[in-house]
């Protein structure tokens, strides 16, 4: 006659499963999805890095949707895009169009309204990283992010949208309105309901 060694885990692991069952049963088809993703657009405000006062926020982080000091300790590869003035004009420009290594990309979008980029371009030709890219009213852009970890821990890059809504050269102002994907590597820029 053979005996378990362990008689009295097989009742409560019986129950784990059959509460993890249910548990992934109640969700729809993927239980790491973010099914309670809503649109989320917000405003920012930077300053353009050619101020001459130091430590102002002129650095913007999609993903987490905050300003940064570009100046600041410990702010490499906390930013995915910075506001500077170059020959007159006011630029976004990646960490890579400022000598670092990152995945951070613009792609300016023509032909659309805010709402209506509903998924980030595919064709990794559109995107700028190793050069400014001049910004004005009217023009959409898409950004992708730096490398960042997500709730699970995987190294992704996330798709944002933004609107320029006041461009001030002389006063060294950006004031803009953006959202951000939360979803790993998605081009997706609404939720899959919209």
């Amino acid at each position: 006659m053979s005996v378990s060694r362990f008689p009295r885990l097989r009742a409560p692991f019986a129950a784990v499963l059959a509460v993890a069952a249910v548990a992934l049963s109640a969700c729809d088809d993927d239980p790491f999805g973010f099914n309670d993703w809503i649109l989320s657009t917000d405003t920012a405000f930077l300053y353009s890095l050619d101020r001459p006062e130091l430590n102002l926020p002129s650095g913007f982080n999609m993903s987490s949707r905050v300003r940064v000091r570009v100046e600041a300790a410990g702010s490499t590869g906390n930013w995915d895009f910075l506001v500077n003035t170059i020959d007159g004009q006011m630029v976004l420009m990646t960490p890579s169009a400022v000598g670092l290594e990152t995945r951070a990309a613009i792609a300016p979008v023509s032909g659309q309204t805010f709402e209506g980029i509903r998924t980030a371009p595919g064709d990794t030709t559109a995107y700028i990283s190793r050069e400014p890219v001049p910004m004005q009213v009217g023009q959409l852009y898409v950004v992708r992010t730096n490398l960042r970890s997500d709730s699970f821990g995987q190294s992704c890059s996330f798709y944002g949208k933004l609107e320029p809504l006041e461009i001030d050269v002389a006063g060294g102002t950006f004031l803009f309105r953006f959202d951000t994907s939360p979803i790993c590597n998605s081009r997706d820029l609404v939720p899959p309901e919209d």
